[in-house]
């Protein structure tokens, strides 16, 4: 795996780094929830608002990440699980989703803060993931962060179809036994299916799978605490 970085694009400062467009993209937010909370679909929401905004492409991928219905954000609060009750616990991670997103925010990318209160990038693996300078640093961060709630095990779930799955999943194993992490390791067809349909707390910022999931744990909520100076905009 070729290792690089996953941070800003050239575009990035003055698409979110901009004080009127970070508050042009809060008020694009909540136009949002006011149109899923009664039921518009949130692709042509998304076109509706993007164009009212005049928002590129990029700013509405993020508008989505910031945006949810109420009933949605109700849902995920009622169902979210405090770090202070995961002792003995066994947590399910989003692997791709909960990786990509703390490297991204490791590297200096612009993270998004949802009316939900989880966060989202704006990267994607397009069927290919790429290892980057903060991949191991992020594995072991989360490692020992869940090793200090003491949680029992953790079971991350990759999607085999991607490629370079297999070798991540080598190096999650490598890293486990080096700092003995209680980790089961798996590539799956559709993680977000089995993690919707989980007993576990599950770790993910995915909203399909944050709106079935019954109990959930915003994992970077915590971590961020402890990063400083994230390149962040939160939806209000």
């Amino acid at each position: 795996m070729h290792v690089r970085n996953r941070g800003k694009e050239g575009s990035d400062d003055r698409l979110f780094g901009d004080t009127a467009m970070v508050a042009k993209l809060k008020e694009a937010a909540k136009d949002m929830c006011y149109l899923l909370s009664r039921g518009f679909a949130e692709k042509s929401s998304v076109q509706l608002v993007g164009n009212r905004y005049k928002l590129n492409s990029r700013q509405q991928k993020a508008l989505m990440g910031m945006s949810s219905g109420e009933k949605s954000i109700l849902f995920r609060k009622n169902h979210s699980i405090s770090h202070l009750n995961l002792k003995n616990q066994t947590i399910a991670i989003d692997g791709f989703n909960l990786l990509i997103l703390l490297e991204s925010a490791l590297s200096g990318a612009y993270i998004f803060r949802g009316l939900d209160g989880y966060y989202r990038d704006i990267s994607s693996v397009h069927g290919s993931y790429k290892r980057v300078q903060k991949t191991e640093e992020v594995i072991v961060m989360v490692g020992k962060y869940l090793n200090e709630l003491e949680v029992s095990s953790v079971h991350w779930y990759f999607d085999s179809p991607v490629s370079n799955s297999g070798r991540l999943k080598t190096l999650l194993r490598e890293l486990a036994e080096e700092h003995k992490f209680p980790w089961e390791i798996d590539l799956v067809h559709n993680p977000d299916k089995i993690l919707a349909e989980s007993s576990q707390i599950i770790v993910s910022s995915d909203a399909w799978v944050l709106d079935r999931a019954e109990r959930n744990f915003n994992l970077p909520d915590y971590l961020f605490g402890e990063i400083p100076s994230i390149s962040l905009v939160t939806a209000e």
